[in-house]
């Protein structure tokens, strides 16, 4: 079985290998991409993979772009860290898709359905732009405020008013714009998802900033930026290399997607 990954999240893309392997020992991965650019290109110049595995939210975008760009006869699987995002559309279009944080059991039943389909012949009637249309057309309502667990208390707090988001030793930290420090609920896949990507950016693996805590950007290594916010992070505030790009777009108020 030829396998392409189309996943930024480079702990994410291991963890798929490391269960593709168990299940699969014959799985042979063709590439793990991690934008949609470079999705576009491999797929334009290569034949289709038996199976891909494709991560929703890439760091150039929504991978839906590939499928309006680009003639798929591949199955796919998608990925996505937030479940109720478009899941009715894959129900609806018999599209599989898998939730993070990966589990090898849910995987095991995804690539049985797979082999299903294999074994009997049947490919699946899948118009992958049509998909893409209709989901990039539905209407997602993204929350306006979450709730807070502070010990038997309950807070509320605008979603607009939180400056940035980052994990510190595995947890989840939301700092408002007061220099309030709050843990959340969410992993950064989540919160990235369920948010305005006008209005909040993925600097890098551990961040997520609101464009209006960006108080200075400074020119730093190998093409990056060093930013300092307001309130002020104790935290090294970096955007990466392969960010950096699409953070300068992002900046300016030019889309990335």
């Amino acid at each position: 079985m030829n396998v392409l990954i189309i996943e930024d999240e480079a702990a994410a893309a291991r963890r798929l290998e490391r269960f593709l392997i168990t299940l699969e020992p014959e799985t042979h991965i063709l590439e793990t991409i991690s934008s949609i650019d470079g999705s576009i290109k491999w797929l334009r110049t290569h034949n289709n993979p038996d199976l891909i595995f494709m991560d929703i939210q890439l760091e150039d975008g929504h991978s839906f772009e590939i499928l309006n760009q680009v003639n798929i006869s591949s199955h796919i699987i998608f990925i996505t860290a937030f479940d109720e995002y478009a899941i009715k559309a894959f129900k609806y279009n018999s599209v599989d898709y898998l939730l993070k944080p990966l589990k090898e059991k849910e995987l095991s039943v995804a690539l049985n359905k797979y082999h299903a389909l294999q074994t009997t012949k049947k490919e699946p009637i899948i118009d992958y732009k049509k998909l893409a249309e209709t989901i990039s057309g539905t209407s997602i309502e993204k929350p306006q405020r979450i709730l807070l667990h502070i010990g038997s208390q309950i807070r509320m707090i605008e979603i607009k008013e939180i400056a940035f988001v980052y994990t510190e030793h595995k947890v989840v930290y939301a700092t408002d714009f007061d220099g309030k420090r709050m843990p959340i609920d969410f992993s950064l896949d989540q919160f990235e998802e369920m948010t305005d990507s006008k209005i909040f950016f993925r600097i890098n693996r551990q961040f997520i900033i609101n464009i209006r805590a960006v108080d200075q950007m400074h020119v730093y290594s190998k093409s990056r930026v060093k930013l300092i916010l307001k309130p002020f992070c104790s935290e090294e505030t970096i955007v990466s290399t392969e960010r950096s790009s699409h953070f300068k777009k992002w900046i300016t108020g030019i889309s990335n997607n």
